[in-house]
C-alpha cells in the first residue's frame, strides 16, 4: 500500500485537489442569485476566514506545488537557460492576458463599468512569475528566508507606513497602505469598479508569491520523500503549524483575503497542506483512486474551465429574455424559471450553481475521454 521510493511522476493527488478547488470557484461565482446564497460560498466580508476565502490560494499553493517538480531538473550545476526563463515569461504573460480579455469583455458588454487591469488570472500570473525566478536562483534555506521576509515586510508596511488622510495602521477599505500604493500605481479608473481598492491589486500581490512557495516547498517536500503515510502526516503537521501561527498572528494582523494579509496567508496554507495531504494518503499511499476521478476531470482543464465558464457567465448576463429595461437576463431567467419555483430562492440558488458545475464536468469529461488537455 505504499511505496519506499521518492515520487517522480505527476501527482495525481495534485490533479484532484485542483479538481476540488475549480469545482468550488464555480459554486462559489455561479449562484443563481447573489441575493440567496448560503453562508459557506461567500467570501468573508472583510476580516474573517470561510471556506470559499481558501478556493483562491489553493490555486496558487497548487501551482507552487506543480513548480516543484517542473522545475527541479534546475540546479546549481544545470542552471536555467535564457530559453527557460522566456518559456516562464511567455507562460506568465498569456495568463495575464487571459485575465485582462475577461475583463475587457465584461467591460465592452457593459457589465462593468471600467476596464480593470487586475484580477485573479493576472494575480496568479505575477505571484507564479517572481516566485519561479526565486526558485531558480535561491538555494531553499534562502527561499524561506525570503518568505519570512515578505510576510514580515508586509505587515509592517500596512502597520507602519501613514496613509494621507488615515495614519498609519488603518486597515479599512479606504485607508490600508495597498490600497493606497495601487491607488498611486495603478489608478483609480483601472482598479475593481474604479473604487479605492483592489481585492486583487499590486501591492498585496507581494505576499501572494509566498503562497506559491509554500506550495513549491510542500512539492519539494513529496518530491524527495518516499510515498508513505509519513510523508503525509509531515504534510498534516506542517498544515496544523501553519493555521496555529496564522490564527495566532491574526490577533495583530487580521486574517484577510481581500488584503491578503501575512496571517492570511499562513492560515490558508495550513488548509491547503491539510487538504493535499488527505488527496496524497487516499490517492498515492493507499491506492483509492475511484473517488477522485471526478476532481481529476476538472484538474486537468482547470485554466480552460475557469477562461470558458467566465466567457459563458458574462455572456448569459447580457442575453436579455423579453423586451423592456426591466427584461431579466438570461442567467436570471433561467435561475427564476427553472430552479427557484420548486426548490426556493435559497436551495433554487445552489442549485443553479450545482447545474452549472455538472454542465462543464460533462463537457470535460469528454475533453478526458478524447485526451484533449489545454495548457499554458
Amino acid at each position: 500500500m505504499s511505496s519506499s521510493t521518492p515520487l517522480s511522476q505527476r501527482l495525481t493527488s495534485l490533479d484532484v485537489f485542483r479538481g476540488m478547488a475549480i469545482a468550488g470557484m464555480i459554486l462559489a461565482n455561479t449562484p443563481g442569485s447573489w441575493s440567496h446564497v448560503y453562508p459557506p460560498l461567500l467570501h468573508a466580508e472583510w476580516n474573517g476566514f470561510t471556506p470559499t476565502d481558501l478556493v483562491f490560494p489553493a490555486f496558487l499553493f497548487i501551482a507552487g506545488v506543480a513548480m516543484a517538480f517542473s522545475l527541479s531538473k534546475y540546479t546549481q550545476e544545470n542552471k536555467p537557460t535564457a530559453k527557460v526563463y522566456g518559456r516562464i515569461l511567455r507562460r506568465c504573460a498569456l495568463l495575464f492576458a487571459l485575465g485582462v480579455l475577461l475583463n475587457g469583455l465584461s467591460f465592452l458588454l457593459g457589465i462593468h463599468s471600467n476596464l480593470r487591469i487586475l484580477g485573479v488570472l493576472q494575480r496568479i500570473s505575477l505571484a507564479y512569475f517572481f516566485a519561479a525566478i526565486a526558485v531558480l536562483n535561491l538555494k531553499r534555506r534562502n527561499l524561506w528566508i525570503l518568505s519570512g521576509a515578505i510576510l514580515l515586510a508586509y505587515w509592517a508596511a500596512m502597520m507602519l507606513i501613514p496613509v494621507p488622510g488615515f495614519g498609519a495602521g488603518d486597515l479599512t477599505p479606504e485607508g490600508n497602505v495597498a490600497g493606497y500604493i495601487d491607488r498611486l500605481v495603478v489608478g483609480t479608473q483601472w482598479m475593481y469598479k474604479q473604487g479605492q481598492f483592489d481585492p486583487e491589486g499590486l501591492f498585496s500581490t507581494l505576499p501572494a508569491i509566498v503562497t506559491v512557495l509554500t506550495g513549491y516547498f510542500a512539492g519539494d517536500l513529496l518530491r524527495n520523500k518516499s510515498v508513505t503515510s509519513d510523508t503525509s502526516m509531515d504534510l498534516v503537521l506542517g498544515g496544523l503549524s501553519s493555521l496555529m501561527l496564522g490564527h495566532l498572528w491574526g490577533i495583530w494582523f487580521p486574517v484577510n483575503k481581500q488584503l491578503w494579509t501575512s496571517s492570511y496567508v499562513l492560515v490558508a496554507t495550513g488548509w491547503s497542506l491539510l487538504l493535499l495531504a488527505a488527496c496524497y494518503e487516499l490517492i498515492e499511499v493507499r491506492k483509492i483512486r475511484r473517488w477522485g476521478l471526478p476532481f481529476k476531470v476538472m484538474g486537468l482543464n482547470a485554466i480552460f474551465l475557469f477562461v470558458a465558464s467566465g466567457l459563458l457567465v458574462r455572456l448569459l448576463y447580457v442575453a436579455k429574455v423579453g423586451e423592456g429595461e426591466e427584461a431579466p437576463s438570461l442567467y436570471t431567467w433561467i435561475y427564476q424559471t427553472l430552479f427557484a419555483p420548486w426548490a426556493g430562492d435559497l436551495n433554487g440558488s445552489l442549485l443553479f450553481a450545482i447545474a452549472n458545475l455538472l454542465l462543464w464536468w460533462l463537457v470535460l469529461y469528454a475533453f478526458y475521454r478524447k485526451g484533449w488537455f489545454l495548457k499554458i
